[in-house]
């Protein structure tokens, strides 16, 4: 079988290498793909936003199912499109994809369905961000409604950055807004629980806790993720029936009232207050940096999985998993999330005998006369698998100082919440 897959981030690399163990493949497309997937597939570039130039690629090389990585293709309808040129495809359709392109949609959605989530107002313009923070208690958080490469939501803890940001939201500071939500501030902690869907069913496909902030300790503005760990040791039974009763089943049950089933990666975003869970956000793909950690402990055939959620056969699908701990590492650019450089030479990088434990899954990289350069804000994911989230950060952060890449930087301080347990 050949493969076709969306993408070229860490979360498309980690995706590649579970594509490449696959028994069932032959090749593998990555469209553009990064560095790290040159070594074990076709690189080849093109603007995934292009569905007749993905159409055309498809055709040409004979592929048989493709695999969607990043949301934006999604939310602008690349499934629906492929699905139309009877072409297998891998996610969800452009309607259900607004659980994660549309804040307001999913808040709707949350409101019709009794689906747990923080108090909120979908707001149009300044006047409406006003009445809200009357009836308000501060910190209050600000949510671009549309894509925003995970820096569309601010914790504000006054009146006057709320209006701030709201301000430049509404003047157009992400293309996909034009409106916002308003939150409550909810106190607890913080979690990602993953499925995989077809159209009749679901099973569980990981847990794990992403890093936003770009400090350590949680501290300074949002980012797309610098780090991650799977499992989430606050996932027990008890708290999973919750998720699956009081969210997960409620959502997909509203999706297919409405005749558009849900088929995918579905990611939940909660935050748990008191055991209780509430829905932050849905994201319809794998999460980055979160898939890095969850592919690792995967102990089924991906590709075997993919496949049977395309063809509505999950039912009989039984994923298995490593009994073991995932840890990621993001090592960025010099000033992300802000302004930094691109084309830097990573010069050591096909150099140096890593730790054969750890795995480095490539995200803002490409090849430049055979040397490998950075193209983005987030630019390698350092991996590694173990019985000690302790003993695991530490084989992470050995590697990350033999490469010593100057132009960059990495918190140290990636799982601080369960590392003091060991």
């Amino acid at each position: 079988m050949n493969i076709g897959l969306i993408g070229s981030g860490g979360r498309e690399h980690a995706i590649c290498q579970k594509i490449f163990e696959s028994r069932s493949v032959d090749r593998i497309f990555c469209i553009p793909g990064n560095a790290g997937t040159s070594k074990i597939a076709i690189n080849i570039k093109a603007n995934i936003l292009n569905f007749k130039e993905i159409h055309k690629i498809v055709k040409t090389n004979k592929i048989d199912l493709v695999i969607v990585g990043p949301e934006e293709p999604l939310v602008k309808g690349l499934v629906d499109f492929l699905i139309k040129k009877k072409i297998k495809v891998f996610g969800p359709s452009k309607y259900a994809a607004k659980l994660e392109g549309s804040k307001a949609f999913m808040k709707k959605l949350c409101e019709k369905n009794n689906i747990p989530t923080a108090k909120f107002k979908i707001c149009k313009n300044l006047t409406q961000v006003k009445e809200f923070l009357k009836i308000s208690k501060l910190p209050i958080v600000v949510k671009a409604d549309g894509l925003a490469a995970g820096k569309g939501v601010t914790i504000c803890s006054s009146s006057e950055k709320v209006h701030n940001i709201s301000r430049e939201i509404f003047n157009g500071k992400f293309r996909s807004s034009k409106k916002l939500v308003l939150e409550e501030f909810l106190i607890g902690k913080e979690v990602s629980y993953f499925i995989i869907v077809d159209k009749n069913n679901f099973k569980f496909f990981g847990t794990a806790q992403d890093h936003k902030k770009v400090k350590e300790k949680d501290q300074g503005p949002n980012t797309g993720g610098m780090g991650a760990y799977s499992p989430a040791p606050i996932v027990n039974k008890s708290l999973e029936k919750k998720i699956i009763y009081k969210i997960v089943k409620p959502t997909l049950r509203a999706l297919k009232k409405s005749n558009n089933h849900y088929r995918g990666f579905l990611y939940v975003g909660l935050m748990v207050v008191k055991r209780e869970p509430f829905l932050i956000e849905f994201n319809v793909r794998m999460g980055d940096p979160e898939c890095q950690v969850i592919l690792p402990r995967l102990n089924s055939d991906f590709i075997k999985i993919i496949y049977n959620a395309v063809i509505d056969n999950l039912r009989r699908i039984k994923i298995k998993w490593k009994n073991e701990k995932s840890m990621t590492i993001v090592l960025c650019s010099k000033g992300y999330p802000g302004n930094y450089k691109k084309d830097v030479l990573i010069t050591k990088i096909n150099k140096i005998k890593f730790d054969k434990k750890v795995k480095i899954y490539h995200a803002g990289t490409k090849l430049k006369d055979g040397d490998v350069v950075s193209t983005g804000g987030r630019v390698l994911n350092f991996t590694s698998t173990g019985n000690s989230f302790f003993k695991i950060r530490n084989l992470i952060l050995k590697s990350l100082k033999m490469l010593n890449w100057k132009a960059g930087f990495y918190r140290k301080d990636i799982g601080w919440r369960v590392i003091n347990k060991r």
